[in-house]
């Protein structure tokens, strides 16, 4: 059966969006308008190396069984879809073109799978024990997500690591850790198996007989996804430093030591929780993966870049630290970098 994706963000979003066109479901992009005419005019291309290849294999949408258009979100029509893919900056969703689609989007209870790095407010509140009101000041505008049911909302840890080419066109994607998007399960059973076909139709997927990566994977435990907290704290946020940016590579590896110390730190907020010790990464397993990762994480290159606002975690997880009657030295001084670099980007508080 082909089902009708709706992904908002048409960058990071594309990669989900081609693995779903893969496997024969239909996916519109949500973008801007010169972005979504030349998606509409020339389509998309992402770029993943396959197990036992050297070099990266260009998919093209054209290609692909599923058909894929891209629009404005002024233009979207929100009962014409059976899932939404949140796929775009958590501080994004605040602009008002966005809102509107978002309260849409609510109000029909659209199952929504987010592939933030910040997870939506309202997913927060399936987690047993945890107030998410607490957790408010860690939002752009947390006002957003008061209309979504938790029932169908679920979050997927977005491992995989992709970045647009500065020299390709916007509509070219390029995957650098072709790792899986692990998803919690579905609070509502009818979304949930949709999630669980959507799972299967793309572990079905092969490109020349051979087996494609960046796979969706359903998980029963809500926590597998905070799983992502800990490689976030200890490497994407410390890519900022006072000065200029730094690879992932770096932020992970200048000290090892530090770094595990943060990691498991976050584990164990994870773990306080209700998450299993089975639900994290490993450790080595992470900080093998950062040996690859040349790049400042795309956080901190919005900030080099100027932004005011970015996505949050560092504070998320501080606020929920001090929830629990915790704190780590590291992440406070991580969240007050943060802080100075965004306040220095922000015309209103100079």
């Amino acid at each position: 059966m082909t089902n009708k994706i709706l992904i908002l963000g048409a960058s990071y979003g594309s990669l989900l969006g081609t693995k779903l066109l893969m496997a024969g479901h239909d996916v519109t992009l949500v973008c801007r308008r010169k972005t979504a005419a030349l998606i509409n005019a020339e389509g998309t291309e992402v770029r993943i190396k396959l197990k036992g290849e050297d070099a990266h294999r260009s998919i093209r949408s054209s290609d692909l069984p599923g058909n894929l258009d891209a629009c404005t979100p002024q233009e979207v029509v929100a009962t014409d879809y059976d899932m939404v893919g949140l796929a775009m900056q958590e501080p994004q969703y605040a602009h008002h073109t966005l809102r509107t689609v978002l309260i849409r989007i609510a109000e029909e209870r659209i199952p929504c799978l987010s592939i933030m790095n910040m997870p939506p407010l309202t997913f927060l509140k399936r987690i047993p024990g945890l107030d998410a009101s607490r957790l408010s000041a860690s939002y752009t505008d947390p006002t957003v997500w008061d209309r979504f049911d938790p029932d169908v909302m679920t979050l997927c840890s977005p491992d995989p690591q992709a970045f647009r080419p500065p020299e390709e066109a916007a509509n070219v994607l390029h995957v650098g850790l072709p790792t899986n998007f692990k998803a919690a399960r579905f609070a509502d059973e009818k979304a949930n198996a949709l999630l669980k076909q959507l799972e299967a139709d793309i572990a079905a997927v092969t490109l020349d007989g051979n087996d494609v990566p960046v796979k969706l994977k359903v998980f029963e435990s809500v926590f597998v996804p905070l799983a992502k907290w800990s490689m976030l704290l200890t490497g994407n946020y410390r890519c900022i430093t006072p000065g200029e940016p730094r690879p992932i590579r770096d932020a992970v590896h200048n000290d090892l030591a530090r770094s595990r110390t943060i990691y498991a730190f976050v584990d164990t907020l994870a773990q306080k929780l209700g998450a299993d010790p089975t639900d994290a990464v490993p450790f080595e397993k992470y900080a093998k993966a950062a040996e690859s990762l040349l790049k400042p994480s795309s956080a901190a290159r919005a900030v080099a870049a100027g932004a005011p606002f970015i996505e949050r975690v560092d504070v998320l997880v501080k606020l929920i630290a001090q929830e629990l009657g915790l704190s780590n030295a590291d992440i406070d001084e991580t969240v007050n970098i943060v802080d100075d670099k965004l306040g220095a980007n922000d015309p209103l508080s100079r």
